[in-house]
């Protein structure tokens, strides 16, 4: 690769990769929608013949891939192969489309037509049906469960409807290991006219007025935050980028880096222009080898085309990125406890203040900022803190990128305007609940978060207003829980989760996590007392105060929050020794609905202590003093007849 040595040589090369992949972005309504109408796939054989007149986008993100995404690529590719249309017809393995429930994902553009759930099978007909046939394969687009009508376009599909791609702008649109189709959406633009237009300050103002904040949980706004690191007198300084992504069901920064890794390296850049800094850092989950291993081809491109190293654009800025892996601790989210992991020693977090925009990474001026934040900088320079700061509420400006998972329909990545409600996401992009079953709960922020209930489903989503209902933005985890959800269970599971997690360096978390899920644990199993749920209520805002990092001070949360919108079945736990939703195995109870019940003995046979019993071909009954528990009954009927409560 060419290096490119200025502003207008980067501008010249945009125009000319811009006309290499204009027809993937058309915005006609899909002509194969048309009865009778041709005009889809090859154009005819007399037609003057053109490179890669169709592209054909793959979604490569982990999720595709994991459910065989890899293989309809080389299906595919071989197809193509087979029709002699190597020249006319490439496959384009992109990041993730976010449609993750309906994957492995397919587009054909320029015809915009959006296939679902294709397997190799699949792939052979797209091929020999639209490809060469001309004609859409109606079977494999996305059907509306309520009217049962295809959409070809991805528009078209409710997922989308109320989406506003900011940060994911690229992801499912280009090769992210192909450098040249990120210049051409714009990509390095905004570090050009930075390094040779503006000024470091009024790239920071610019941020400052956007009014973006940090996404990786606080909200801290961005461009404040690179005000103090360039005040900050040093020779010195450091960029970092936070992709220590560890919440439960959390998938957003990863997506991102796997499919527009560039946008992140181009910020980062950025950023260090505006704060002094020559070096930078990118700290990721090494259980994220799909995303290391793009950046790695991302960044090596970029220092080939020499916008990353010595003299960026022929000018006299420099900037150099290294990898740092994590090994999984959860506490090193936390960002004096990711620096201190940085420089070798262990995860654990300091007494702030100072901050490490003061005192970071080695002792010098840090500015560290996670991967959902560095995505939205190229876009706010591009188009104008006006534009991004018109998006959103008052206090939360722009978008926010959500992982959809849970008891959901369409489990997925969602990036939607600030102020949006609950109930849209749940309901218009998430599908609503798995099998018709009642909504229960929303967990957001992960185990730093809240459980929020239905009463709130109209809450709009933004840094303030999640707070006053006990929870958070965090990074935007989102899991949804139904009506055979316990919450206590829940609340059990995030505080063994913290428990796992804490680095042990402060005694209220250490110590008074550990306390807490004893507590809990007891509660479960049908030991707990009202003393118990004093405890926790008393216990709980003790560690929020007196914890030294963020991990202790919202470890609390899904405790106090499901004490809080579900009281009813921490008392029946205590009280009743029930558990409403039936999954807390001790406190089970077992019955057999006598109208579903044909009297096979199945469960009967089952149960090893003989506590069921009733006559050949009539309801069975438990007896439930003689009943341990263990659920053999339940799992071999084949009527449904038996639940637990």
């Amino acid at each position: 690769m060419a290096r490119i040595n200025s502003l207008e040589e980067l501008r010249s090369l945009k125009e000319e990769y811009k006309k290499l992949i204009l027809h993937r972005f058309t915005e006609e309504n899909n002509p194969c929608n048309q009865e009778g109408n041709s005009a889809c796939g090859l154009p005819s054989d007399q037609a003057e013949s053109k490179d890669h007149e169709v592209d054909i986008l793959v979604c490569g993100g982990t999720g595709c891939q994991a459910s065989g995404g890899i293989e309809v690529v080389k299906v595919l590719e071989e197809e193509i192969k087979k029709e002699g249309l190597e020249k006319r017809v490439q496959v384009v393995t992109t990041g993730c489309f976010g449609f993750c429930e309906k994957g492995p994902i397919v587009k054909i553009m320029p015809d915009n037509v959006f296939y679902i759930e294709i397997t190799p099978e699949k792939a052979r007909s797209i091929i020999k049906e639209h490809i060469v046939g001309r004609k859409p394969v109606e079977e494999f687009l996305y059907k509306d469960p309520e009217t049962e009508k295809r959409a070809a376009l991805q528009s078209d599909i409710p997922f989308y409807k109320k989406q506003m791609r900011i940060a994911l702008r690229n992801c499912g649109l280009i090769n992210p290991e192909n450098i040249d189709e990120y210049i051409a959406m714009d990509g390095y633009e905004a570090l050009g006219r930075s390094l040779v237009e503006w000024t470091p300050e009024k790239v920071i103002d610019e941020v400052k007025r956007s009014g973006l904040r940090g996404r990786g949980g606080g909200g801290f706004p961005t461009g404040t935050k690179w005000e103090m690191s360039r005040k900050s007198q040093a020779e010195v300084k450091y960029i970092i980028c936070n992709a220590d992504e560890g919440d439960p069901g959390a998938f957003m920064d990863r997506s991102i880096l796997e499919g527009d890794p560039h946008s992140v390296l181009e910020a980062m850049a950025i950023s260090g222009y505006c704060v002094g800094s020559s070096k930078g850092y990118i700290y990721i989950r090494a259980e994220y080898p799909l995303a290391i291993q793009r950046l790695r081809i991302a960044i090596k491109q970029a220092y080939d085309r020499g916008l990353l190293g010595q003299n960026i654009l022929g000018t006299n800025f420099s900037f150099d990125i290294d990898l740092k892996y994590g090994a999984g601790a959860f506490v090193c989210g936390e960002e004096t406890a990711l620096i201190n992991s940085i420089e070798g020693g262990r995860g654990e977090p300091t007494v702030k203040p100072p901050y490490p925009a003061q005192i970071g990474l080695w002792k010098k001026p840090t500015n560290i900022n996670n991967v959902e934040t560095f995505a939205n900088i190229n876009p706010i320079l591009i188009r104008g803190a006006d534009w991004f700061s018109s998006i959103g509420t008052e206090k939360s400006k722009g978008t926010k990128v959500f992982a959809l998972a849970g008891k959901i329909n369409n489990v997925g990545l969602v990036e939607v305007p600030m102020g949006i409600t609950l109930r849209e996401i749940i309901y218009d992009l998430g599908g609503g609940i798995k099998d018709d079953k009642k909504f229960k709960a929303v967990q957001t922020g992960g185990p730093s978060g809240g459980c929020i209930p239905t009463d709130y489903l109209d809450t709009p989503i933004d840094y303030e207003t999640l707070t006053g209902i006990g929870s958070m933005m965090g990074s935007g985890g989102m899991i949804v829980m139904d009506e055979d959800n316990c919450m206590v269970n829940i609340a059990k599971f995030y505080i063994e989760f913290c428990v796992d997690e804490s680095c042990g360096r402060c005694t209220a978390c250490r110590v008074g996590n550990k306390r807490l899920l004893e507590i809990l644990t007891d509660i479960t199993e049908g030991n707990g007392t009202m003393e118990h749920l004093e405890g926790l209520q008393d216990l709980g805002p003790i560690i929020k105060d007196c914890s030294l990092c963020g991990l202790g001070q919202t470890s609390p949360n899904p405790i106090l929050s499901t004490m809080n919108f579900f009281w009813d079945e921490y008392v029946a736990h205590v009280k009743d020794k029930s558990c409403p939703a039936g999954v807390c195995p001790a406190l089970a109870k077992y019955h057999i609905d006598p109208e579903k019940c044909i009297g096979c003995t199945a469960c009967s046979k089952a149960c090893p202590v003989n506590a069921i019993s009733g006559d050949v071909k009539k309801a069975h009954v438990v007896d439930k003093e003689k009943c341990i528990k263990c659920g053999a009954c339940e799992k071999r009927c084949k009527f449904n007849a038996v639940s637990r409560r």
